[in-house]
């Protein structure tokens, strides 16, 4: 299968509920019509990190329509890994949510463990089957053995996000980390979602940098989940 080239739906974006980002969900669903994507999960950050939103805010997603401007919207999170496979949400309320992205982030309860433990903590973690996917992994804030983190993906169906940002705008020194991750999943054949973690509408649908790497890898485009709107949906056991 030849390169991926474009994809049809960003499984990670932020709204003004982050408390750090600057677009409403209006503006988001504008912006993603205007660039011809297909579906947004908005996945704003869990409420462990510092200025992050009330867990009602979460509760409340059920106001937001499933589609906009002929775009459908994913209602998630960005949770924050406090321990072990654990969030920073509860179960029930993960249970409401169409989209489960999970990672490390300072202020959380789980910096300056280590290697070892952070990467026994994504492995259990990955075991969840409503965490769908490890986001920004290659952050060297928090270091990981990424061959045992990719085997468990492939084992488990886990998506690796490969984080345009962390090319970009966030997590300097990444780069090295997500190319060594995407070449990773090209060999051990694990699932790979691209994700512009936009923090303002303008940056929705921002893979390039992302791509880039998928494609210096050699991935083949059918291990990207969030290629078109039915492989996203299909790997999120959601219903057309």
């Amino acid at each position: 299968m030849p390169p991926l080239t474009q994809c049809q739906t960003d499984l990670h974006v932020h709204t003004v509920a982050s408390g750090h980002a600057y677009s409403t969900v209006e503006e988001i669903a504008r912006e993603a019509a205007r660039r011809q994507l297909r579906l947004v999960g908005l996945t704003d950050h869990g409420p462990g990190l510092p200025g992050g939103p009330h867990l009602y805010h979460f509760r409340a997603l059920r106001f937001i329509p499933p589609v906009l401007h002929g775009v459908r919207l994913l209602r998630g999170v960005e949770a924050n890994i406090t321990a072990p496979g654990e969030l920073d949400l509860p179960q029930d309320v993960l249970d409401t949510l169409d989209l489960v992205l999970a990672g490390f982030h300072e202020g959380c309860g789980f910096d300056a463990r280590g290697e070892k433990a952070n990467t026994a903590a994504v492995l259990r973690l990955m075991e969840r089957p409503e965490v769908k996917v490890i986001v920004h992994p290659g952050n060297p804030n928090f270091p990981l053995d990424y061959p045992a983190l990719v085997r468990q993906a492939a084992a488990t169906g886990t998506a690796m996000e490969i984080n345009n940002s962390s090319f970009t705008l966030s997590r300097h020194g990444s780069e090295g980390n997500c190319h060594t991750i995407a070449r990773l999943c090209a060999r051990l054949g694990a699932p790979v979602a691209l994700g512009s973690d936009a923090h303002i509408a303008q940056g929705v649908g921002e893979f390039e940098a992302a791509l880039e790497a998928l494609r210096q890898a050699e991935l083949p485009a059918d291990q990207v989940v969030n290629r078109t709107l039915e492989s996203t949906l299909a790997f999120l056991g959601l219903a057309e």
